[in-house]
């Protein structure tokens, strides 16, 4: 009671930016809710046909694969040979020159974390690369005893963007937490179908991109959101047919779909973002309504896909569909 009186007694004879910034300040005084950070970094790294803006990304190689990596957004002086560099846990770093390198991936799949750091400021992107098991590594549609079931040929007319996944990242417990990119990790996109581990993923880092992308964007219009909860990421053509989707060419089983929904307050449903004290599919549109309107936004560019939106069941919320299968695509409610 006497602190609190002494700090409004005080704040008549200083600003109250005084008084925050004097260092035997109450800590409480101080508590608030942290906001959003897209923990974009202060410079791009390309790594092979990617880039990225931010502070970590994953990355999904085949064994032995040489990847390109590079620092861009950023003017390199004439002396800065050494300003950038590359460290790696494992696999094999080839100088290219100023900011540029060619990395080896190692024979073994498994996580490789690849560092590339500013050393005049400390600035580090991390690239948590996944060297994946290759799809030849299937047989009989199982890969160490996990069902994956059998992929269709490429669907025609859309050949490219439906070829068969180059690799399984073999998930085990201790990288479920593995960040793939700021706000999501490795364990919000596994297959829901039941058995034990070691689990088989396909991911595609363009879909973590667009995920960042639009979890900024529903942040900027008011939606506090520090994650979006998954109902349903990567499926296996072995569970996708089990639970009764008939789709053929569900982009679910291409490692580059998500059911996403916010829930801030956890209690497993969308949230009502439209703050008419009900949870209906009105919500999921207004998502919707979110990714529709950013879609011609420069940094989503190269990530076009689907948007779905799906009212609640009795089995679930509403959520919204997004994709990023190259061609755009709307349906739902």
């Amino acid at each position: 009671m006497i602190w609190t009186l002494f700090l409004a007694l005080l704040a008549h004879i200083a600003p109250t930016s005084a008084v925050a910034d004097l260092p035997w300040a109450p800590v409480v005084d101080s508590i608030e809710v942290a906001a959003f950070w897209p923990q974009r970094s202060d410079f791009d790294v390309r790594f092979g046909n990617a880039t990225t803006e931010y502070r970590v990304m994953a990355m999904f190689v085949l064994p032995g694969e040489r990847v390109p990596v590079e620092v861009t957004g950023v003017t390199l002086p004439s002396d800065s040979a050494s300003q950038f560099e590359l460290r790696a846990a494992a696999g094999r770093a080839l100088p290219e020159g100023r900011g540029r390198w060619t990395w080896v991936a190692p024979a073994t799949p498994g996580l490789y974390p690849v560092d590339v750091r500013d050393a005049r400021t400390g600035a580090t992107t991390t690239l948590n690369v996944f060297v994946m098991l290759p799809y030849a590594s299937m047989r009989g549609g199982l890969i160490d005893g996990y069902r994956v079931g059998a992929y269709p040929l490429p669907r025609r007319g859309h050949e490219a963007e439906y070829q068969r996944p180059r690799g399984f990242v073999r998930v085990t417990p201790s990288m479920l937490e593995t960040r793939v990119s700021p706000h999501f990790t490795l364990g919000q996109f596994l297959c829901k179908q039941p058995g034990g581990y070691p689990k088989y993923v396909v991911l595609r880092q363009p879909l973590l991109t667009k995920l960042e992308h639009l979890l900024a964007a529903v942040n900027a219009r008011g939606i506090e959101a520090h994650t979006f909860s998954i109902m349903s990421a990567y499926r296996t053509p072995h569970y996708n047919a089990a639970i009764g989707n008939v789709t053929t060419f569900s982009r679910h089983e291409y490692g580059d779909a998500a059911d996403v929904f916010v829930d801030e307050d956890g209690d497993g449903i969308l949230d009502d973002l439209n703050h008419d004290g009900r949870h209906t599919v009105a919500d999921a549109r207004l998502m919707g309504a979110i990714v529709h309107e950013t879609a011609d936004e420069p940094q989503f560019a190269g990530l076009i896909g689907g948007l779905g939106t799906y009212a609640p069941t009795s089995e679930h919320g509403s959520f919204v569909h997004v994709d990023v299968r190259g061609f755009p695509v709307r349906w739902g409610v």
